[in-house]
């Protein structure tokens, strides 16, 4: 054994190790708490939010028209495409 391991007491261990459990189980926690499935899709939808942001504006606020008339177009085709479904069936 190491002079500096025979010279720590029982307590100084066991305070030692009950440190590294404490550790320990907030790492748990964290981990528990990060790979919750309402987390995750917390994560997921602000990520989504973010790119729709990012997608939609310019650096400086601008609304970028490009691609929202894009976006508006395909949300008028696609309901067009449903209604027509509906009338034809």
């Amino acid at each position: 054994m190491s002079e500096s391991t025979q010279s720590r007491s029982v307590q100084q261990i066991e305070a030692d190790i009950a440190a590294a459990r404490q550790r320990l189980a907030g790492t748990v926690d964290e981990l528990q708490h990060r790979t919750a499935p309402k987390e995750v899709l917390r994560r997921q939808v602000e990520a989504l939010r973010r790119r729709l942001v990012d997608a939609t504006y310019t650096p400086d606020g601008r609304l970028r028209t490009e691609p929202v008339a894009a976006l508006a177009a395909v949300a008028v085709a696609l309901v067009g495409l449903g209604v027509w479904r509906r009338t034809h069936n």
